[in-house]
């Protein structure tokens, strides 16, 4: 397993880490990606172990805090062996303190997160949201305090607009408070949205990206092909409404290519979709999801070998989008690119 500093800190992740969204899944959402108990969840964590996999992403949102809960019981007795990265922000109940990055909410997310994970610290504290409703100094402050407490000890955000990160990050300088250091974004063949703005804004900034659906929403599992209907299995048939929009056709000239490839490397389309985002800029990890033993070591043969080039070319000119304004003059005018050069 390869190991990467997230963004400019010294915390060294795994270029693979482990999705617990499947952990004590209920509701509409998570219930369709899975229902992985106790005794399951610690059979997956040792074989993510094993293969040197020891980052495990959740959020207080997943299943009504199951999801930590079960996390927490499958690494009980190992908990120097691991890092842990849990989300809050998002609502978790009706009530005024309920939701959000107040510093009521924070001090309290944070504690029932410590309770339901079985631990007195967490490693990576993401923000799962933007919380446009509270100054960004009350927010920063808070996660210092957090951190010189030792419950926290890096810090990160997900989903935010280049402005949010960028205005979040001068306000860390000008403060004196602990920079942001991971991005958790949505970034895959099928959406690359986050090359536009995100990707330069964490070059240039040290901001590692955690990538969250690295095969689009499960439509780059080699399952969906043009012409045939959505696999009976798929959970696409109750969650697609929640997840990334995907252009149908441009799809199916991505997983076209992804076949051709797979013929050719002897890799599954998952694998090969997973390597592409471990080669591209700014990525640290990319999260991946499992809900049994064959899904998990299917993708963790994403790791321990590369695409050729011209493989690398064929994707890049498959998967390619128009760039919304204003970022299309600086991918179609020769002056506007060679003041900002693109990322490789």
């Amino acid at each position: 397993m390869e190991y990467r500093n997230l963004g400019a800190s010294g915390l060294r992740v795994p270029v693979l880490s482990f999705g617990a969204g499947t952990f004590g899944g209920s509701g509409p959402l998570f219930g369709a990606w899975g229902n992985t108990d106790a005794e399951e969840a610690r059979r997956l964590v040792d074989i993510c172990l094993e293969a040197g996999v020891n980052l495990f992403d959740t959020a207080d949102v997943y299943s009504a805090g199951a999801s930590e809960e079960v996390l927490g019981q499958a690494i009980r007795g190992r908990r120097d062996a691991v890092l842990i990265s849990t989300k809050t922000a998002l609502p978790t109940g009706e009530g005024p303190q309920d939701w959000g990055t107040s510093r009521a909410r924070l001090i309290r997310a944070t504690e029932e997160a410590l309770r339901r994970l079985g631990t007195d610290y967490i490693d990576l504290l993401q923000l799962h949201a933007f919380d446009a409703s509270t100054p960004v100094e009350e927010v920063l402050s808070t996660l210092d305090g957090l951190i010189a407490s030792g419950k926290i000890r890096y810090i990160g955000v997900s989903n935010f607009a280049g402005w949010e990160l960028m205005k979040s990050l001068a306000t860390a300088e000008r403060h004196g408070h602990p920079r942001y250091v991971a991005h958790q974004v949505y970034y895959s063949l099928a959406g690359r949205d986050y090359e536009w703005e995100l990707m330069p804004l964490g070059a240039d900034q040290g901001v590692g990206a955690l990538v969250w659906s690295p095969l689009a929403w499960g439509r780059l599992t080699g399952k969906i092909r043009r012409g045939e209907p959505l696999p009976a299995a798929s959970r696409l048939h109750e969650t697609a409404q929640y997840g990334p929009p995907v252009d149908d056709e441009k799809l199916y000239d991505i997983v076209e290519v992804l076949d051709a490839v797979a013929t050719e490397t002897g890799k599954t389309v998952p694998q090969i979709a997973i390597n592409w985002l471990l080669g591209r800029p700014t990525v640290s990890s990319v999260i991946i999801g499992a809900r049994n033993e064959e899904q998990l070591r299917q993708n963790l043969g994403a790791v321990g070998w590369s695409l050729s080039k011209e493989q690398i070319e064929r994707f890049d000119a498959v998967s390619a989008a128009t760039a919304p304004y204003p970022y299309f003059p600086y991918r179609r005018q020769e002056g506007f690119a060679r003041l900002n050069p693109p990322i490789v």
